[in-house]
């Protein structure tokens, strides 16, 4: 196949491409007083019914029994309630301390010190849980 050609099938094809894809202006843009926000909604000026709301309602069934329980369900679980504000969703992780014990003793030879003891703490900061990670009680 030439190259003639091949240019011409592409041509063809191009042009079949961008006809298919053009609009009229009436049709996007239809005439008669409209402002941008009922254009935006759908609706034309003068009747103020919304194309696109016919056409999810005709789309649109009522929910069956098990689907409005489990809608019920979904929304007393994200409520607040007494128990939830109590409980922790963010549990604490454990931070063991090692405590340490300095016996009496001199410092530099002359100075007593008293004897006393020390915390460290295995973490330098309070780590928690994700929810549901640590289900115990700490």
């Amino acid at each position: 196949m030439s190259i003639t050609a091949k240019f011409g099938i592409f041509m063809i094809i191009a042009a079949s491409a961008l006809a298919g894809c053009s609009t009229n202006k009436d049709e996007m843009l239809p005439p008669g007083y409209s402002n941008m926000l009922e254009l935006w909604k759908g609706t034309d000026g003068e009747s103020g019914v919304s194309r696109g709301s016919e056409a999810r309602s005709t789309l649109r069934r009522g929910l069956s029994d098990s689907e409005q329980q489990a809608a019920l369900s979904d929304d007393n679980s994200y409520s607040r309630t007494q128990e939830s504000e109590i409980s922790q969703q963010f549990p604490r992780l454990p931070n063991p301390d090692m405590v340490m014990y300095v016996f009496p003793h001199l410092a530099h030879g002359n100075t007593p010190v008293p004897g006393y003891s020390t915390v460290f703490p295995f973490y330098d900061q309070t780590q928690y849980a994700m929810p549901g990670e640590r289900t115990e009680a700490l």
